[in-house]
């Protein structure tokens, strides 16, 4: 039994809340599409890219609202 290799093909990702987009190759499968200067790509939407994930924006935070670190720390003692 052969099976055949998915189709590799320009596809366009768009980072959903940068709102940033890149066109690429990939084998990334999706029925949508979005025109980029008169031509149709598939769209893959992502939810982080470098574009928005805190490590590489350099607005990495810290939160701890719910106190979850004291809570491990009364549940199993400070180092």
């Amino acid at each position: 039994m052969r099976t055949s290799h998915p189709d590799y093909r320009p596809v366009i990702f768009r980072d959903r809340s940068a709102g940033t987009t890149w066109l690429t190759r990939s084998t990334a499968a999706t029925d949508r599409t979005i025109d980029l200067d008169g031509t149709t790509y598939p769209l893959v939407d992502v939810d982080v890219s470098s574009a928005s994930h805190p490590f590489w924006t350099g607005r990495r935070t810290t939160l701890d609202t719910e106190g979850r670190v004291q809570a491990f720390e009364r549940r199993y003692g400070k180092r």
